[in-house]
Formats: structure tokens, sequence, C-alpha cells
């Protein structure tokens, strides 16, 4: 007893702690797959030994409810957890449970978003109150930042607006703005983000709602709390009422007769995890009649009319051979995990990053160790840290070098606090040269297919250019000289040829773009666009003083220092020179031929259109003077609504934007309204 009283208080113990990282600091620092053996482990041993359950065990409670800067208030309702189950075995228990006393049930399953649990209040139709959800009774209110969340409506729309409504859903970063956020951190050397989920409630947790308002989160719904004015027979009525009334729902619930259909579902979206655009870690099973879930019943903590099934962890062992670094285009030192290969995710890995020489020391890794690794959808494979227990004592630290690998010069950090080291020798470093070089073939700049890795690295080698200022400067004589570029035809062909003619149409690309090509730190595609449309010309740019490229908006004093910088260098204008000699763009589009036509116009374009990507589209509203933004907002002057638009079709019938159709767009182009 004294054996099973001491493990289960230890259990607690570190539950809380591991609920402290995860729900407060969003911090973890073990993974999703460890917590839960955890908690499995806790919940067996109580079961076991009843009468040493704790009132302030984890099991008793939901979620971690630590008070944190953020006012504390209580839900209407209480907020549950879910219970989870992880294999089909533990499935059919559920099912054989709920069967006994509803045999006439039917299921509803949904996706388990892996984001952050909101409760929203809706007094009269409008948005009063979020709140996360805390211990399931009190939960901190976000208010302010929940509220610039774009696809979430301040106020319902509809006929038949309830007087209250408590909506539950759950904040997630979409995966392809999680990866550009960490991008970006990383670039400016700050901390990344572990994944998506802490990306959400880091980003919610902002004491400015600005920085919130500066992340693109995005809500989904899934739940009705208390309710005045409502009313609905099933869950699935309730999904199609919320949707009604503007609330973002998923497409991807199902409403299943049988156990059959509920295990092929889970199986669908096990096999297809990575093409949602949101991480997930299960499927929510639920009783979809609502007469029948309150026959069921809950615990104190989770309702019995629902589970989680909850997918295998993405995640693996393998063992971690050496710690290497690379050298990025801006001069950015990486260190990264070369590592026996082992597949995950779908895809077989050598290499995983390491961010930088703190995050080393933090993970606490060494060469040798056995490690985690976690890879989910596009996101670079991650080192989680080592797994102790399998240490040998042959293990060794690793060191940040003092000096570049590839060109030997000294390295340091840039600015003071930096958490990065760099490699100061820009110009002449091979590393540097060979990155940049490569990106400006990247879709992010010059969109140059045929300029790959391989491509620019043959360039360098065979001596074919000395930097980026030659590039547009080839011809067909030069390239001859490279076997990279011969091998397959045996002289100026079809290889030459092909990366000519790109390099051609590269010169026509939007000034946004050549920007982005010239690797001005901290100029992403956003601040490229926002620059060319503000000041017109390279030229405009490269003269303008700090103060004044720091008030526009967007921009501020990092991005305006770093462009000061950047134009300070010679080589760095001698770039410019001869790329504008050789006729690449250097100018906005409004000193071309294209009319202004959408001058101090503001759209926002939303669902799918038929003659326009979402790039092309962008650039096109560019080229013809008007501001593309990416939410609705009093500024808006039309949304441009293609198939299947999404939330802010709603947002602009709430503001009165005027919503305009694709032929309307090419009329507004033309100059008619």
């Amino acid at each position: 007893m004294s054996t099973s009283r001491n493990r289960i208080q230890e259990l607690i113990t570190q539950i809380q702690e591991h609920q402290f990282l995860y729900y407060v600091l969003d911090k973890p620092d073990i993974s999703d797959a460890q917590f839960d053996n955890l908690l499995r482990e806790l919940i067996e041993l109580e079961k076991a030994n009843p009468e040493l359950i704790q009132a302030d065990s984890p099991t008793q409670k939901v979620g971690g409810g630590f008070a944190t800067v953020f006012e504390q208030k209580d839900h209407m309702d209480k907020m549950m957890s879910l219970d989870n189950v992880f294999n089909i075995e533990e499935l059919n228990l559920w099912f054989d449970r709920v069967a006994k006393e509803s045999p006439s049930a039917e299921w509803l399953c949904e996706l388990k978003v892996d984001g952050l649990a909101i409760n929203l209040l809706y007094v009269e139709g409008v948005l009063t109150q979020a709140l996360t959800r805390g211990n399931g009774v009190t939960g901190e209110d976000v208010t302010l930042n929940v509220k610039t969340i774009s696809n979430l409506p301040h106020k319902l729309v509809g006929k038949e607006i309830p007087s209250l409504l408590e909506v539950r859903g759950e904040v997630f970063f979409p995966l392809a703005a999680f990866n550009e956020l960490n991008e970006n951190l990383e670039e400016a050397g700050k901390n990344l983000f572990a994944n998506p989920r802490n990306a959400a409630a880091g980003s919610l947790r902002q004491k400015d709602p600005r920085v919130t308002a500066s992340r693109p989160l995005s809500v989904v719904v899934h739940g009705i709390g208390a309710s005045q004015g409502i009313s609905f027979a099933t869950q699935s009525q309730a999904y199609e009422l919320l949707k009604s009334l503007g609330l973002p729902t998923s497409e991807r619930f199902r409403v299943l007769a049988s156990r059959r259909a509920v295990i092929d579902y889970i199986a669908n979206y096990e096999k297809h995890r990575h093409d949602v655009e949101h991480e997930i870690d299960g499927v929510v099973i639920k009783v979809n009649q609502f007469d029948e879930q309150i026959k069921l019943g809950s615990t104190s903590r989770a309702p019995k009319w629902a589970i989680a099934f909850k997918y295998p962890p993405e995640e693996v062992t393998t063992r971690l051979l050496d710690i290497k670094v690379s050298v990025g285009r801006t001069g950015r030192v990486t260190p990264f995990a070369f590592m026996e290969p082992v597949k995950v995710a779908g895809s077989t890995i050598t290499n995983a990053t390491l961010h930088n020489g703190q995050e080393v020391l933090r993970k606490g890794v060494l060469i040798g160790d056995i490690v985690l690794i976690r890879k989910a959808g596009d996101v670079i494979p991650e080192v989680l840290g080592p797994v102790i227990e399998k240490r040998t004592g042959k293990e060794s630290a690793f060191v940040m070098p003092t000096h570049c690998p590839e060109c030997g010069s000294v390295l340091r950090a840039i600015t003071e606090g930096d958490v990065d080291i760099r490699c100061p020798n820009a110009q002449k470093c091979p590393a540097q040269l060979r990155e940049r070089i490569y990106y400006i073939g990247s879709r992010a700049a010059l969109d140059i297919d045929v300029l790959g890795s391989e491509a620019a690295q043959a360039l360098l080698a065979d001596g074919i250019i000395e930097d980026e200022s030659d590039l547009f400067d080839l011809d067909a004589e030069k390239l001859s000289h490279s076997p990279f570029f011969t091998k397959k035809d045996g002289g100026a062909g079809k290889n030459v040829q092909s990366l000519l003619d790109a390099l051609e149409k590269a010169k026509l690309r939007p000034l946004w773009r050549t920007l982005v090509a010239l690797s001005i730190r901290h100029v992403g595609p956003t601040a490229a666009q926002t620059l060319a449309t503000t000041f017109g010309s390279i030229d405009a740019i490269a003269t303008a003083s700090a103060e004044n490229l720091a008030q526009v908006e967007g921009i501020g004093s990092t991005i305006a220092e770093s462009i000061v910088e950047w134009f300070g260098e010679q080589w760095h204008r001698d770039i410019v020179s001869q790329w504008s000699a050789a006729g690449v763009r250097m100018v906005a589009e409004e000193s071309s031929a294209l009319p202004q036509t959408l001058a101090g116009l503001t759209l926002v374009v939303t669902g799918s259109l038929e003659s326009f990507t979402r790039d092309s589209i962008n650039e096109t509203i560019l080229a013809y003077g008007g501001k593309s933004s990416s939410s609705v907002s009093k500024k808006t002057n039309y949304l441009l609504a293609g198939s299947d638009a999404g939330s802010k079709l709603e947002k602009a019938k709430e503001l009165g934007v005027e919503v305009i159709d694709e032929a309307q767009f090419k009329r507004l182009l033309e100059g008619n309204k």
C-alpha cells in the first residue's frame, strides 16, 4: 500500500509540473505520448486503490488550471475534458459501455484539433467574453486577443440570434503559417515554438493584443455550453446551427451509423492526417443524439458519451551520430543533428534541426545519444531530447565552433543578446554565396525552378559566376564551360537554354520579388510587397532614411535598420546596379504600362478563383496600385469572393464591406465599377 501511495504522490507531482509547463509556460519538456503514459499509470493505480485518490489529483480535474497574468473568470457551464483510447480494442470497450445504456446511438466523428481549447460567450449575438479552459470551472480571460482572430465573428448573423450562447472551440495555428513564423523567428535570432499548439497558446497569451493580431491564428468550434433561445436535437444539428450563425465549424465531421464506419473514418484520417491544414492528434467520437448524451451523463471530468481516439505519436528514436553546423544565406550558423536514418511521418530522415547552441544545451543532447525525433506534416524534423536511460557513458558534448566551417572567419553574435552566431564574411563566404543564389530561384523570391541547389553550387564551383551580381549576365558561351549544364547534351543545348530562358522571365518579376531575392535580412515577401507599393522603386528604398522606412505600416525599426545597413555596403549596391543593367525590374508596376485602377483601394481575397492563383491575384492587385490584405476590416474596400468562400465572407457582410466576384474584379482592373 505504501508503495502505491508513494507512486501516486510521485505521479501527481510530476503530472502537475508537466501541466504547468504545458498550460502556463507553453514549454513542455516531454512529448504528448510520455505525458499520456504518466496519466494512464496514475489512472490505473487509482482504479486499483480508490481509497488513495486525492482531491488535487489530475484525474479529478480538467486541464491545467494554473493562474497566469490574465484575469480568472468562471465558465457558465463546466468545460469537460475527454477520456482517451489508444487502440481499436479500447475503443470497442467504450462502444460496449455506451451500447448498454444507449443501444440506438449514432456516432458523430470529427478531427481532434491539436490546439488551445477556448470558450466563447455571445450575449444577444455579440461576443462579450473568451476564456481558456483552465480547470474546467475557471479560465483565463483572453477576450481582446481572441477578437483579433480573423475567422471569428464578433457578431452572430442570421434571423434567429440566441439571447445567450456559450460556444466551445479550438484555437489553432495553421501548419503553413507556423512554418513561416518559425522561419522568421529563427532569422531574427529569437526562440522558436516547439510545435503549432505551443505557437497558438503563446500567441493567444500575449499581453499586447497587437502581437496576437500579427499571428495568423484560426479557430474551429465544436460544442455548446450554456444557451438560451436556441434548441437542437443532435450534435450535428447544433453544428449546422452554429454554421448558420456565422461561426467557423469543421467541414470534416461525419454522422455514422456503425462501428465499422467509425473505424474506417479513423483509419482514413490517420492515413491523410497531413492533408489537413492544422495538426490533429486523433479523432473525437460523440453520441450524436442529445437525449442519449443526457442519459449517459458524465464523470467529474469527462462526458461518458464522447471519447478521443488518439493516434500513435509521430515520434521515433534513433542514434545521434554527430552534431554538425550549416551556414545560411545571412550567415547564421545553425547546428543540426546527423543521425542514423529513420522513417517518421512517411519519410526517411537523417538530419534534424537544433536551431542554436543554447537549444542544444537546453535539450541536453550528447553526440552518441539515442534521441527522440518528432516530425509532423511539413514541419522540419526536430530532436525532442535524449533517451537518458540508454546512455553508455561513451557520449560526448557538442561544442559550437568558433570559426566558420567554410571560410574560416571568426564567428560572432551580430547584436548583443543574440542567441545566434553568424559568419561576418557575407560577401565571400562560399556557404552564404551558395545559399543566396539558391534562394534567388526559390518560390519566395524570383521563382526560377531550374536554379536549384545543385545548379547554384555548379555555377560557383565551375567558376561561371563569382557572386549573385553575375547571375543575369550569363550566356550560352559561359555556361558551356560548366559540366553540370553540358553533361547531358554536350554543349549549349537544352539545359543551358532552360536556365537562360528562366532568367529572362525572372527579370520581369514584380519589384517585391526582386527585393526578396536580394536577401536583405528580415525582408520577406510581406515586407517586400509593402515596400514596393509604398516606395515604387529600388532607388527610393535605397535612399530612404531609417525613420521614413520605419513609419511605413508593417515595417518597423528592425526591418528599417536592416535595409539601411544593407544598402550601406558598396558590394550590395553593385549587385543592384548589375541586375538593373541586365534588365531586372527595379521599379513597381506603376512605372510600367499597367493603369493604376486599384490605387487607394484595399482588397481581401477569399475562396478559389478560376483565372488567378493565390500568388498571382496578390501580385495583380499590387501591380494595379491596390493593397492586398489578409483580413477583413472596416478599412477593406472590397472582398473578392471565389468559390468555397470562407468566414471572411460573413465578416464582410457583418461590416458592410462590398463583396465582388471575379468578373467584377476584372472590371475594376479596367477602371469600371
